[in-house]
């Protein structure tokens, strides 16, 4: 068996038993999802979703809803964080317009999944139709599947999309069963003042739902395109074996819509880092998820991904080379 395998490799590494942490737990977790005791990672992909979000016109952001489409062009043109990560660890990096509120233009490097001209604002009705939500889980596991198809087996989603921490908050408090107002963080930085606007916002939003409280249902009355269809990418890529790196807070939010369809996607989950905002330490605490980095990050993009995954190539090197108490002659503990 795998796992009887990998824990005998791992404990007969020369050191004591569970010196290395967190990084034992890693190196057992990407061996399973990768069905071998000598697993390697190849080819790592981190894709970027962006999309609008209708709620950023009710005054929940600190930033203009234009910023959504004006950050794609400065991940297309390399100057974004998650660009100069991507490139310093050597991790492949693709944008997915899920539903921008602009036209782009033809030729550039970007991936078509265009679901909306941003989502409807579900403060009074539905951000989207059911429609729409069945063809986010399909336009992000067609993405992965074609990934998947050359060869990687590591994958970590970002996004991006003013409101979208919004979504993501009402979408935990409906789907944990959790208070709204323990959800519901600055964003983009709010101050005080806007803070409370946006509890209102929401705390009405959530007032005037009136569905049936079925996950499909509230996925597609308070998701946005970009958090769907990480979601069913998400999905697919623990499907095709993949190692799937959780980013932040909304990720996370897609992440636990996956897990409300299938639990199974739990197995390749890796949960990169605890971001700053209020909701994720919750959201974590409730999804029994151990993240493996604390640095107070909120910008999103996948950057938890990219700078997590040194670790998860250190959990691998380990295992692969370092040298067990026999082959050093190293004598064990009496």
């Amino acid at each position: 068996m795998i796992d009887k395998e990998l824990k005998h490799k791992i404990d007969h590494k020369t050191k004591p038993l569970g010196a290395l942490g967190i990084l034992e737990d890693l190196a057992f977790q990407i061996g399973m999802v990768l069905g071998t005791a000598s697993p390697e990672l190849h080819l790592p992909q981190l894709v970027v979703f962006a999309a609008d979000h209708g709620i950023a016109l009710e005054g929940v952001s600190a930033y203009p809803q234009e910023v959504t489409r004006q950050m794609v062009l400065n991940f297309l043109a390399g100057g974004a964080a998650i660009n100069v990560f991507c490139r310093q660890h050597g991790i492949a990096l693709r944008i997915v317009d899920a539903g921008v509120n602009f036209d782009f233009e033809e030729g550039l490097d970007l991936i078509d999944s265009k679901t909306g001209m941003g989502t409807n604002s579900f403060l009074n009705g539905p951000a989207m139709s059911a429609k729409q939500a069945e063809l986010c889980m399909k336009y992000g596991s067609d993405v992965v599947n074609k990934i998947a198809d050359g060869g990687c087996n590591v994958i970590g989603f970002g996004e991006m999309g003013i409101g979208n921490t919004s979504s993501a908050a009402v979408l935990m408090s409906v789907l944990c069963d959790l208070p709204l107002v323990d959800c519901i963080g600055r964003g983009t930085g709010l101050d005080d003042e806007q803070l409370l606007k946006k509890q209102r916002i929401l705390e009405t939003a959530l007032d005037n739902y009136h569905g049936n409280n079925d996950v499909s249902d509230l996925m597609a009355h308070f998701g946005g395109f970009e958090i769907l269809q990480i979601a069913g990418a998400m999905l697919t890529a623990a499907q095709r074996g993949m190692v799937v790196m959780v980013d932040g807070f909304i990720a996370s939010v897609a992440y636990l819509c996956a897990f409300k369809i299938d639990p199974a996607v739990k197995a390749n989950a890796v949960f990169t880092h605890q971001s700053d905002e209020k909701g994720h330490a919750l959201l974590l605490a409730y999804l029994s998820a151990t993240p493996l980095l604390h640095l107070s990050l909120r910008l999103g993009e996948g950057t938890g991904c990219a700078l997590a995954y040194p670790l998860l190539q250190s959990a691998v090197a380990f295992l692969k080379d370092m040298a067990s108490f026999e082959s050093a002659a190293v004598s064990q503990k009496s």
